[in-house]
């Protein structure tokens, strides 16, 4: 494992919307990205590692303490220690794979009701591009988180948290990371796929993690030669995008009433600031998914005849009835690009 820190000066881009496969934006502040890489050995012990069994008995990962509220030594570093402002937006679309095949019906019947995750029925992109991650950590523990498929350059990219793949109280980079998209009921649809490096926003650990940095991609492997976005397609992914936006979320929660961790589950609402924790930058809804959905994408512009929308965010903390997501700036933009050249 490989793991090093890479500060990306200045990107002058032009002033348009990206396109797949074509980068355009204003002109990117440098962002401090730290990247972890696996070799094509431990790829593939993490392949063999993860046996049935093992999947079944991975905990549902919650996040850590520290990101769900600020202790008083903290709160007046985070006041200052905040994701710089939004600059241009950026976008990019989905793609539905040639050949991958939805689960569920055509478009979803019910919408969930406030504070309730339910069962997505909706089938189209999302259910073959949301998933299930697992992976170890270095006492041996393992857990699981959710993820989504971002469309990019090299076709290999998913969104996730923060704190799925790095402790940040330590450092310490998780292994034998998967990730397996359109996972139902212990099944693997369309494959396990390895992570080649997992990339995360160098603040997210200096600052002992603070939830407004807690996202991160991962860089997969193929299977059986065909990338992640060739297999199950990709949801779009937008930047410095508005917010208090109508979004949908969706994760793996763990709890009984959520399928256990077995299921695709779903939320929506109309997102609102986060007025709870000290200099938090974060936006949420007024719904709950539990451990094993963090890291599950959030979507504006949600499609339900189709499954398709834009990453805004990731499932991070929940707080009362509500959950939230950090917001994906210029930041963002940096670890993103990076690993959607890898």
């Amino acid at each position: 494992m490989r793991r090093t820190a890479v500060y990306l000066g200045a990107l002058t881009l032009a002033a348009t919307a990206w396109t797949a496969g074509t980068a355009s934006a204003a002109p990117h502040t440098p962002t401090h990205v730290d990247s972890t890489s696996f070799s094509a050995a431990q790829q593939n012990a993490a392949l063999r590692f993860w046996t049935t069994e093992r999947l079944r008995a991975a905990k549902d990962l919650s996040a850590p303490a520290q990101l769900a509220g600020l202790t008083a030594e903290t709160a007046e570093t985070a006041e200052t220690a905040v994701p710089q402002s939004a600059g241009a937006a950026v976008t990019v679309p989905p793609v539905t794979a040639t050949g991958a095949s939805a689960t569920g019906e055509s478009a979803v019947g019910e919408f969930a009701a406030a504070s309730s995750p339910t069962a997505w029925t909706g089938g189209g992109l999302i259910s073959t591009t949301a998933g299930k991650v697992f992976f170890q950590n270095a006492t041996g523990g393992t857990y699981t988180c959710s993820a989504t498929v971002a469309n990019s350059d090299n076709k290999s990219v998913v969104l996730t948290a923060g704190h799925c793949v790095v402790n940040a109280s330590t450092g310490e980079v998780y292994k034998n990371w998967v990730f397996i998209p359109g996972y139902a009921n212990g099944t693997r649809p369309y494959g396990t796929f390895t992570a080649r490096s997992l990339l995360f926003d160098s603040d997210y650990v200096s600052s002992a993690g603070n939830a407004n940095w807690d996202f991160a991609f991962a860089v997969l492997g193929t299977v059986n030669s065909r990338t992640l976005v060739d297999t199950v397609g990709a949801q779009g992914i937008a930047f410095n995008s508005a917010n208090g936006q109508h979004v949908h979320s969706f994760g793996y929660g763990g709890s009984s009433a959520e399928g256990s961790g077995e299921r695709l589950n779903h939320c929506e609402g109309d997102e609102f600031i986060d007025a709870g924790r000290v200099g938090s930058t974060m936006w949420g809804i007024d719904c709950v998914q539990t451990g094993g959905s963090s890291g599950g994408g959030f979507l504006s512009s949600f499609d339900t005849s189709n499954g398709s929308g834009y990453l805004i965010g990731n499932i991070s903390v929940s707080s009362g009835s509500n959950e939230y997501h950090p917001v994906l700036t210029d930041e963002a933009l940096g670890v993103y690009r990076q690993a959607g050249a890898a």
